[in-house]
């Protein structure tokens, strides 16, 4: 097992603090496995597997555990006899009913220091927060970033071009490196994911009839991954297709998808009037390896790869992403964290005057000094344009 450290470094000044530790993400991101590495850590610290209780909703052998009253017997009767530090871990906590129940008595009773995992949005819904508010800490855990793919991979690609080209199309879950790197190989496992979560994560928990009307939707969303999209839109394509669709019913099954972490929705940021504005958002996958997975390579995809593998890692990296509007014009990404701020433009390649004086212009038109940056695949351009860096996007993703 491999520690995520980037993402281990955020817990890890929580452990052993009175705060429930929730971890949320998308299927097979490996939030299961980040549990057992805790595991690890704390039996190589010296705590008695006595004193360790991992919970896996995913396995049959917790089948019994359906509600919070089973779950609170459980737990108690395990550690009646153990004293000192205990360490409580709870995977796809979400499949106990009421769980949050019981969370909190243990809480309130100090019986264990708790972790907790999720694969779906609604895992900290308003009732369950009311009954958490102010116990809790949320990590985000994604699929992998592009510097991990390359700590992951096990075998020589050849170069890091290669390993991105990799990446650009098996994208980053964890699974994918126990697999034989071929199309048909991979291709089958994302496809398979996608399809649990669709099922699982958003038929079945929100009791869908239409499964056909919300594969729709997804593959129209993954289509368009970096582009402004709409439910009303939507629904105007699908009634195109001779098929009967309200806009509200596509909000709907939009906003079922983003809880399943299937898609991550970014809402755009007025720069001149300050404020964030309520229509027109982007929306892009949980993972880029499912556009491969729905519709092998398109050349022509290949900006909305490169932004969706951006929007990744600045998210991988704790910012709050938007994107920008500055009079009719759009800019990519307004990456903030606390009182710092970016901004950033992602281009294929820097090609002709023309794409040079569209990325770069937008920038210099923004009225403030914070960092400015057009990130692209080209292997030499010049450093920077009136304060404004370039960057090869690769050396980026690269970046500590």
């Amino acid at each position: 097992m491999i520690k995520r450290e980037l993402f281990y470094s955020r817990i890890l000044p929580f452990v052993d603090k009175p705060v429930i530790k929730v971890i949320t993400g998308i299927r097979r991101s490996g939030k299961s496995t980040f549990l057992k590495i805790l595991i690890r850590e704390f039996e190589e610290g010296g705590v008695p597997a006595s004193k360790i209780l991992y919970i896996n909703k995913d396995s049959l052998s917790f089948e019994f555990l359906s509600n919070y009253r089973d779950l609170h017997r459980y737990v108690t009767d395990h550690f009646s006899k153990a004293e000192g530090k205990k360490y409580l871990l709870i995977d796809e906590v979400q499949e106990i009913a009421e769980w949050e129940k019981a969370v909190a008595g243990f809480f309130a009773d100090e019986v264990a220091d708790i972790y907790i995992t999720g694969s779906n949005a609604d895992l900290l819904s308003s009732d369950v927060a009311v009954n958490l508010t102010g116990r809790y800490i949320e990590f985000r855990l994604s699929t992998l970033t592009f510097s991990e793919f390359l700590t992951f991979r096990d075998k020589p690609t050849g170069n890091e071009k290669d390993a991105f080209n990799q990446y650009l199309k098996y994208g980053g879950f964890p699974g994918i490196h126990q697999m034989l790197f071929e199309d048909e190989v991979i291709t089958q496992y994302t496809g398979a994911i996608y399809s649990t979560i669709l099922l699982r994560d958003v038929v079945a928990r929100y009791q869908i009839r239409d499964v056909a009307l919300l594969e729709r939707i997804a593959r129209y969303l993954a289509d368009n991954c970096g582009n402004i999209t709409t439910a009303r839109g939507i629904s105007t394509y699908i009634k195109s297709q001779h098929l009967t669709c309200s806009a509200d019913t596509v909000q709907n099954y939009m906003q079922w998808l983003v809880n399943a972490f299937m898609f991550q929705r970014v809402s755009r940021f007025d720069i001149k009037g300050k404020r964030q504005l309520e229509l027109y958002d982007k929306y892009y996958l949980g993972d880029i390896g499912f556009m491969h997975a729905l519709f092998g390579e398109k050349v022509q995809d290949i900006s909305g790869k490169l932004e969706n593998i951006v929007f990744h890692e600045l998210i991988s990296r704790g910012f709050t992403i938007h994107v920008g509007k500055l009079a009719d014009r759009e800019i990519d990404f307004i990456a903030t964290k606390g009182s710092e701020r970016m901004y950033i433009q992602v281009a294929y390649l820097l090609a002709t005057a023309e794409v040079i004086e569209r990325e770069f212009s937008v920038l210099e038109a923004i009225p403030d000094n914070h960092p400015k940056m057009v990130l692209s695949l080209d292997e030499h351009f010049g450093m920077e344009r009136n304060g404004i860096k370039w960057m090869n996007l690769i050396d980026f993703l690269k970046q500590k």
